[in-house]
């Protein structure tokens, strides 16, 4: 038998289902158009996954979904290449390119932006000037260049150029140091400290999300990077780059597409996490740079 006290207690929790439920509704529709987006955006890298889990004739039928999942292709790319060895390569040519990035561009960034000196405009319209430059023009000379050092086949000609500043992170870094208040300079300045103290002491730990954002598109570039590895250590296998790596792979096993998207995936997996854990400092540094001229 119902009795008035269970009808009053349904009737609450029926209207905050409905209201729930309209809520949810009311947000899908205003979010339409993002959701639609993140799905497009994520279609690929589910296809990648889904296909690195199938066996060699699924990958070749209509299937979508593998059945079984099959995780040994991951253990037959370790098996079929050496790819311990050139993300060892990669590595290495990722943090040095980083590390020859932040050194070189902070100075030069600290210095264009807190510094009066002789010729500080026209050196920004050089930085720009050079940012603006295509790849292109300046490969050949270069190539010569470490042709003539005999550099070329090993990694030296895509790490020791960074040593020497990067126009965009010197850029990016200026913006940046711009937004820190005159007054803290300053009263370091009164303090005693020299230009270097200040730079490092107050100027650094204060610009800590741009220089993560800088840090983090230098080694994704370099992690990423298929042209300089492929022009410069092509002819040398041993210190192949991942990219060139998996073009090479690709072009093997061109067939066996379960086997070049597990390779892919294994390519992707370490900047995929890189990002996900520095993507609060990364959005921070971004959004935070270029406030003033």
């Amino acid at each position: 038998m119902v009795t008035v006290a269970s009808l009053t207690r349904r009737t609450p929790t029926r209207a905050a289902t409905r209201q729930r439920r309209a809520r949810f509704l009311a947000a899908v529709g205003q979010h339409s158009v993002a959701i639609v987006l993140v799905i497009i955006f994520l279609a690929p890298f589910g296809f990648i996954v889904m296909t690195a889990l199938m066996s060699d004739a699924q990958a070749l039928s209509g299937s979508l979904w593998p059945h079984p999942f099959r995780w040994a292709n991951f253990h037959d790319v370790f098996t079929s290449t050496r790819l311990m060895r050139y993300a060892g390569n990669t590595m290495i040519y990722a943090l040095l390119s980083t590390a020859g990035v932040l050194i070189s561009s902070i100075p030069v960034a600290y210095a264009l932006s807190r510094l009066r000196w002789r010729g500080r405009q026209l050196a920004l319209v050089v930085v720009l000037a050079a940012m603006m430059l295509p790849t292109q023009v300046t490969v050949v000379p270069q190539y010569v260049m470490f042709a003539k050092l005999h550099w070329v086949g090993h990694l030296a000609p895509l790490i020791v150029p960074n040593f020497f500043g990067d126009a965009f992170s010197i850029f990016l870094l200026r913006q940046f140091f711009l937004t820190i208040p005159q007054d803290y300079v300053d009263a370091a300045r009164v303090d005693g400290a020299g230009e270097w103290r200040i730079l490092l002491s107050v100027v650094v730990p204060l610009a800590r999300p741009a220089i993560s954002a800088v840090a983090l598109f230098s080694f994704l570039y370099a992690w990423n990077d298929f042209f300089g590895p492929l022009l410069y250590v092509g002819e040398n296998t041993s210190n192949w780059t991942l990219s060139v790596a998996l073009a090479n792979f690709r072009s093997l096993y061109h067939v066996q597409w379960n086997l070049t998207m597990a390779a892919t995936l294994l390519f992707m997996l370490p900047v995929l996490i890189l990002f996900l854990a520095a993507q609060k400092a990364f959005i921070e540094g971004v959004t935070l740079t270029g406030v003033k001229g």
